[in-house]
């Protein structure tokens, strides 16, 4: 009886998220041979990440999906499913709600996100399962992987990369790709 050979690991689903020499808020991100340029938060990268700190969480995060506002957007083929950014979308920031590191509808009172935003950085937003599975209040919510603002200022945890990285990066993604984050 012949064994199957094992399959190695698949580094190609893999997307390195490496903090930039000399700047502790820029980061270089790696994937299918290409670096981009990228956001990341104002704080940093933690191993110790907690609600509010400013500071990108060091792990391994599965993407999930993601929601873009196709009214602003032209997308490129990928197996990430995405959908559309409905006007009343909200994610729950508030540790102490039901909610935490949900989406959410309006009206909606406790702390939390506009996801259809007027600044366009959540015109491709993509959502990392980071403390979605089983939450720690506290631990960190709505850790995106997003569109960045001119000149790559700091997030408030997440990665964000430009409109044209972020159109090469979905040809490449799906569910389960990993953004692995490394000091």
């Amino acid at each position: 009886m012949r064994r199957k050979p094992r399959k190695a690991a698949n580094h190609a689903r893999t997307i390195v998220v490496r903090r930039k020499p000399g700047n502790r808020s820029r980061a270089l991100v790696t994937f299918a041979g290409r670096t981009e340029e990228a956001a990341i938060g104002r704080s940093g990268v933690s191993s110790r990440k907690r609600e509010g700190d400013g500071a990108t969480p060091i792990a391994a995060m599965r993407l999930v999906g993601g929601y873009v506002r196709r009214d602003r957007v032209t997308l490129p083929p990928t197996a990430l499913p995405l959908r559309f950014t409905p006007q009343n979308l909200l994610w729950c920031d508030e540790p102490r709600d039901a909610n935490y590191n949900r989406p959410v509808t309006t009206p909606f009172k406790p702390s939390h996100e506009k996801m259809r935003r007027d600044d366009g950085l959540y015109d491709i937003c993509l959502v990392m399962d980071w403390n979605l599975r089983s939450r720690k209040r506290h631990g960190g919510s709505a850790i995106f992987f997003h569109l960045a603002k001119p000149g790559y200022t700091p997030t408030e945890g997440c990665v964000a990369v430009n409109r044209p990285a972020m159109k090469r990066l979905l040809r490449f993604m799906r569910r389960g790709t990993v953004v692995r984050v490394v000091r």
